[in-house]
């Protein structure tokens, strides 16, 4: 499944895997729109869904790796490192379960500001 996330600077798609719960979950709230958020380099925003940990969830991630942080009902989207970070990593605020990556330059998140609207939506084949 692939999604596309659009703020006024820019926009880049992601894949994401349709067996998570996670990804069920949120395939069946698209189109959303919220507003941005910043913590370090990642980019988060609420999606008004509601999921439970999985149990694969994970901390440490790769650069562009969409996740979904439970806590906080949010779409998480690291492109480096956070304020908890050690050594460069993408440390999250605590495990996020994992929904797939952008696809492209995560790098590109770096023009998103917080407060900027956001759009989150289905790519259709």
């Amino acid at each position: 499944m692939q999604i596309r996330i659009s703020w006024p600077a820019g926009s880049i798609t992601a894949s994401l895997d349709a067996s998570t719960p996670t990804v069920q979950a949120l395939a069946k709230a698209l189109p959303l729109a919220s507003t941005a958020s910043t913590w370090g380099e990642e980019v988060y925003f609420d999606t008004g869904v509601s999921v439970s940990r999985e149990t694969d969830a994970r901390q440490v991630v790769e650069p562009g790796t969409v996740a979904f942080w439970t806590e906080g009902n949010a779409l998480a989207l690291p492109y480096g490192p956070t304020p908890i970070s050690h050594d460069g990593e993408c440390r999250l605020a605590s495990p996020c379960n994992i929904l797939g990556g952008l696809d492209g330059d995560a790098g590109l998140l770096a023009t998103v500001r917080a407060g900027d609207p956001i759009r989150l939506e289905l790519v259709e084949d």
